[in-house]
């Protein structure tokens, strides 16, 4: 999968399925996802916008990731996410979500 920081510079990192895109990240040394909380979807620093083209495979959130990300401090889109919450499979091979410029 891919990340695209808030600068343009793209990190391609390798995820084992069923893990976290925000494991993923943490464990690549990817900046920008803070995961504060761990990845138990309290805190929102893993904001991400997912691909478009990807947006119907990772499907909505949830009412409690919705809460956090109306709380996040970068700007909602119709495909943001919170990475702890969207577990790698072998659909998502290619996933490129971007950062955002600002974690809370």
């Amino acid at each position: 999968m891919t990340f695209i920081g808030s600068a343009g510079r793209a990190y391609t990192v390798d995820a084992t399925d069923g893990e976290s895109v925000m494991s993923a990240a943490v464990k690549n040394g990817v900046p920008g996802i803070v995961a504060e909380c761990g990845g138990n979807c309290s805190c929102a620093t893993c904001h991400v916008w997912v691909g478009e083209e990807f947006a119907p495979l990772v499907g909505p959130p949830g009412d409690m990731e919705e809460d956090l990300l109306d709380m996040a401090v970068s700007e909602r889109r119709g495909t943001s996410r919170l990475a702890c919450q969207i577990r790698v499979t072998e659909a998502l091979q290619g996933l490129t979500v971007e950062i955002p410029p600002e974690q809370p």
